[in-house]
């Protein structure tokens, strides 16, 4: 495997459809090879953060802060504070 996710934060966003939705940030990290092996893996986060919903749906963010799932043209607005 050349990535893995590691869960962030999550958080609620509230949808256009009046619905509240759990919202989960992953960032990317990716093996780090450069290191002598002791047996053990290492990863590095590569920068990259990803949004999901709780059941797994790719969620994109927009540049005004608010999401929208992928395929489809409901926006989430988060609610409260993100970490």
């Amino acid at each position: 495997m050349d990535y893995k996710l590691h869960l962030l934060d999550s958080f609620a966003a509230r949808g256009a459809d009046g619905q509240t939705y759990k919202v989960c940030a992953y960032e990317h990290l990716v093996q780090d090879r450069s290191l002598p092996t002791d047996g053990q893996e290492r990863w590095e986060p590569n920068g990259q953060v990803e949004y999901r919903l709780a059941g797994g749906e790719s969620v994109e963010e927009l540049p005004d802060g608010s999401l929208r799932l992928r395929h489809s043209q409901l926006t989430l607005t988060p609610v409260g504070l993100r970490h």
